[in-house]
């Protein structure tokens, strides 16, 4: 049996997720880009000029921010082993979006460490699903049985 939260929860994950992915690869490319328009590294007052003169350094910093709020909201709600590995979903988009702005290459063991990230997710999502699902014969509205269960 199901609650009415637990879509709504499922669907606060995914949403949360994905928009902590994307606050992350934001993260990533934009220190990317930053880190290109900061060569030759020097600590000077043009060199700091030159760094925080380029746009890219904000969304570096947007990016951080804005993942660190999203983490600690959902980190809330997560469960924390799931979350935790689900929120180096950025791993994989980052290695797409680089091969396809950047030109970088992708080889099989990249792809295959990217299959991994994508396989550890799930089955940790589904993990959590089933160690979930005794929490469903407990009391509802409407289960008397979950309120003799337990408390026998």
């Amino acid at each position: 049996m199901t609650t009415a939260s637990q879509p709504h929860s499922r669907r606060f994950y995914v949403i949360g997720f994905l928009v902590l992915m994307a606050f992350d690869t934001l993260a990533q490319l934009s220190f990317k880009v930053a880190g290109d328009h900061a060569l030759p590294l020097e600590f000077s007052p043009a060199w700091l000029a030159r760094v925080f003169g380029q746009p890219w350094i904000y969304g570096a910093f947007i990016g951080y921010v804005g993942a660190f709020f999203t983490w600690m909201t959902l980190l809330k709600h997560a469960p924390i082993g799931p979350a935790f590995a689900a929120s180096h979903l950025e791993i994989v988009s980052v290695l797409v979006l680089s091969a396809l702005l950047f030109g970088e290459h992708i080889g099989w063991q990249q792809m295959l460490g990217g299959l991994f990230i994508l396989a550890g997710i799930v089955c940790l999502a589904f993990s959590e699903e089933e160690a979930g699902a005794p929490e469903a014969t407990q009391a509802t509205p409407g289960n008397a049985a979950g309120l003799h269960g337990a408390a026998h």
